[in-house]
């Protein structure tokens, strides 16, 4: 007996299609309700004909299926939360973002990095003795990524759902991306509360375009990954080990500035003496 199933079709990424002319310059909408099967990244470029079941490159021993729960998962592909929408294995407890599952290879022209190209890596990408964290929330990589091969940004896959401009059901106005903020002489975020999670903390942030209103990155990220629509909030809070680290790494960083000061000038004052004798 024939069976009218779709086939499994084995893939790691499927793009989106826009036929508006002018999409690059569109808003990206956050926390706004996705139709099933629909991930839209801000440089999408066609609509995928999925079936029921997809087998994906991460996980070929089993199929998956896209799927909405409202419980709290970690996300096997990019290690981080999500909650909602999600692609999952019948078979063992395997999960995915939607956006982790549908990932393209790689994104041209993202309105938030549009000089370069940005590759996707399913594995993380070693940073070197510092940890690796993305340009966008600030918060480290663990898992697959977004990176420019041509300077060091990168961001997760859920940051790369956001854009330049976007508006969110919890504000009236556009939100605009401010360029990056630094950080205070003693290591703590500078920038603006936001008006979400009513603190300071590093990464990017939003600023509304008419009113005084500011949102973290990281907080529009949890209007995207469904943590905010199913009721998970304060799911990173400020750690004090890092507060610590931050601050001991700063006492690190002014001793050996001022053992290098030191250095050169004994260094500067041999070299005086020197010219002395030489007269």
């Amino acid at each position: 007996m024939m069976s009218n199933k779709p086939p499994l079709k084995k893939t790691n990424s499927f793009p989106l299609k826009n036929n508006s002319p002018n999409f690059m310059d569109q808003q990206t909408i956050v926390g706004a309700r996705r139709s099933p099967r629909q991930v839209e990244f801000p440089t999408s470029l066609e609509v995928p004909q999925l079936g029921d079941e997809i087998f994906h490159v991460a996980h070929p021993q089993h199929p998956i299926s896209q799927t909405h729960m409202p419980d709290l998962f970690t996300c096997a592909a990019c290690k981080e939360y999500g909650a909602g929408e999600r692609f999952t294995c019948t078979d063992c407890d395997y999960q995915l973002h939607d956006f982790c599952a549908l990932a393209p290879p790689a994104l041209k022209r993202h309105p938030i990095h549009p000089l370069h190209k940005i590759i996707f890596f399913q594995k993380p990408v070693k940073g070197g003795i510092l940890k690796s964290r993305c340009d966008i929330c600030a918060k480290p990589t663990k898992g697959c990524v977004f990176k420019c091969t041509v300077c060091s940004f990168q961001m997760h896959p859920c940051c790369a759902m956001l854009s330049t401009e976007i508006n969110i059901s919890v504000h009236p106005h556009t939100l605009r991306l401010l360029p990056m903020a630094g950080q205070s002489l003693n290591g703590d975020p500078t920038g603006f509360v936001c008006g979400e999670c009513n603190r300071r903390r590093s990464g990017r942030e939003y600023h509304c375009t008419i009113c005084d209103y500011h949102l973290h990155a990281v907080c529009a990220k949890n209007m995207v990954n469904g943590l905010q629509a199913n009721g998970f909030k304060g799911m990173d809070k400020p750690s004090m080990l890092g507060t610590a680290a931050r601050l001991a790494s700063q006492v690190v960083v002014e001793f050996i500035g001022g053992l290098i000061e030191g250095l050169g000038e004994g260094v500067g004052q041999v070299l005086v003496q020197s010219a002395a004798r030489g007269r």
